[in-house]
């Protein structure tokens, strides 16, 4: 399952990465500079926070926790009309 998120700063990296590191499954970020373990503190730095990013988690979980621990960094972009 793939999701949408919007990183600003070193601070939200941190605070994503301490709310990963609590789940079992692996967690993936997605970006055009390339993909990143979201458990890896040093993973989540190379990637450009200027860029779309994709949170990615298995599809065989159910991610509801997480996206609730998640919803300031979850972004859906303005549709166009």
């Amino acid at each position: 399952m793939m999701t949408p998120i919007k990183v600003k700063n070193v601070k939200d990296i941190e605070k994503i990465n301490q709310i990963v590191s609590n789940y079992t499954y692996d967690i993936w970020i997605h970006g055009k500079s390339g993909m990143a373990d979201a458990k890896s503190i040093l993973g989540m730095y190379v990637l450009k926070l200027d860029e779309p990013l994709t949170l990615v988690v298995p599809d065989n979980v159910n991610p509801k926790k997480l996206f609730k621990e998640l919803e300031e960094f979850i972004h859906f972009p303005a549709q166009e009309a």
